[in-house]
């Protein structure tokens, strides 16, 4: 029989909260973390705004010997890690080492550290550069460090597939839970708001260029130009369901219950996006019909060709209006390889709550024929079943089903 997997911890780090419950808190009240760019100035280059995540202080949570062997992406996964932990009420070193493992997604790996040691190298010389380069830029980094803080020699790894590698990321880690791990971390928290980064991210073409805060990111909006990038994600303890009951586990968000991934045909072959075939095959593996779905959390990529894309894939499968639809990641940009894990954090907290998050600051575009949940959070009494979406540029697709757990306690 195979193992039901379940979501016990979040961990979140996200423009507009740290912590998962100021994090949601912030989303209902439609708090954005959306700002002009403070890390370095952006006057130079064509986009300027960022979803920035201010009042971190890695030394107040992590031994400073960490401090200069790791990036801020690392430092945020390893404190998000801790985090989901805590929530989950499972405390690493009382475990068998072989039963935890690590998977998780990056998109850029450890581009901030890298600038530095580069800026050393260019100035001062190879001899002043960090040994630590060597494994800080990885895009395996917070896997690594994720499993030697907290002893975890289980199955480990790390998927690389932009935006919607956080989704990849749980699938996999779902994966190895079903082989017999007891417990996974998994998720994404990416961070790569420097020069270099920056330069990076703007060649994509995606980024908006807007200077308002505001109406900068507008996915579904008749006036979307693109994305807004920021900083952040989420990491969740996944748990075997029954190992999960046996220790008494505080709460059970939810169950991970499907997944589908495709990859986007060639430009120009005149085949259809792979979009709409992952939201199929994540129902399939399910088992569950497009009318129990009660929310879909959309990709939401600001971009009129690809918002119409999101757009016929859902109401091809639900039709037209046939579900409530919401991006909540208008408060925090999108977070390249942390995106898609911070949906699907927010998902099982609106599960939890009975309530969806509204799509902040957008008005929909009147040929979109969707049902999207905007200004003000929508009560919706029983919310027992999400679908979240998400790409990642280059044509990846996924998608992942999250509904209440339907197992029994003791």
């Amino acid at each position: 029989m195979t193992a039901t997997v379940v979501v016990t911890g979040l961990g979140v780090a996200a423009p507009n909260g740290l912590g998962a419950e100021d994090y949601w808190n912030a989303v209902l009240r439609g708090v954005s973390g959306i700002d002009r760019l403070t890390r370095f100035d952006p006057t130079p280059y064509p986009a300027t705004l960022a979803g920035e995540i201010t009042g971190f202080d890695a030394s107040a949570s992590l031994p400073g010997r960490l401090l200069p062997q790791t990036d801020r992406m690392t430092q945020l996964a390893l404190v998000g890690a801790d985090c989901a932990f805590a929530d989950a009420g499972v405390r690493p070193a009382e475990l068998p080492e072989y039963d935890m493992g690590v998977v998780t997604a990056s998109s850029s790996g450890g581009f901030e550290f890298g600038q530095n040691e580069l800026r050393n190298l260019w100035a001062k010389g190879n001899e002043y550069v960090s040994a630590y380069q060597s494994f800080a830029w990885f895009y395996a980094v917070n896997s690594g460090q994720i499993s030697i803080r907290n002893g975890m020699r289980g199955p480990s790894g790390v998927v690389v597939s932009d935006q919607a590698g956080g989704l990849d990321a749980v699938a996999q880690a779902r994966r190895q839970i079903r082989k017999g791990t007891p417990l996974m971390m998994s998720g994404g928290i990416d961070a790569s708001l420097c020069p270099w980064g920056w330069a990076a991210l703007i060649t994509s073409g995606r980024l908006s260029t807007g200077v308002d805060p505001a109406t900068a990111y507008l996915p579904f909006d008749g006036r979307a130009a693109g994305h807004v990038p920021g900083e952040g994600g989420a990491l969740l303890v996944l748990e075997d369901a029954e190992a999960a009951l046996t220790r008494a586990a505080p709460h059970i968000y939810g169950e991970v219950a499907g997944y589908g991934a495709t990859f986007d045909p060639a430009p120009g072959s005149g085949r259809e996006p792979g979009l709409r075939a992952a939201i199929e095959r994540a129902l399939e593996d399910a088992g569950t019909r497009p009318a129990e779905v009660d929310v879909v959390f959309a990709d939401a990529a600001a971009l009129p060709e690809l918002d119409r894309v999101e757009v016929e894939a859902i109401t091809a499968v639900f039709g037209p209006r046939g579900v409530p639809v919401t991006a909540p990641k208008t408060t925090t940009g999108r977070l390249y390889s942390g995106a898609a894990a911070l949906d699907l954090a927010t998902a099982l907290l609106a599960m939890r709550d009975d309530v969806i998050p509204p799509t902040t600051g957008v008005r929909l575009a009147e040929d979109y024929d969707i049902d999207l949940v905007t200004g003000a959070p929508r009560l919706l009494a029983p919310l027992r079943t999400a679908l979240v979406l998400a790409r990642g540029q280059g044509g990846f697709n996924s998608a992942v089903l999250v509904r209440e757990f339907r197992g029994h306690r003791g």
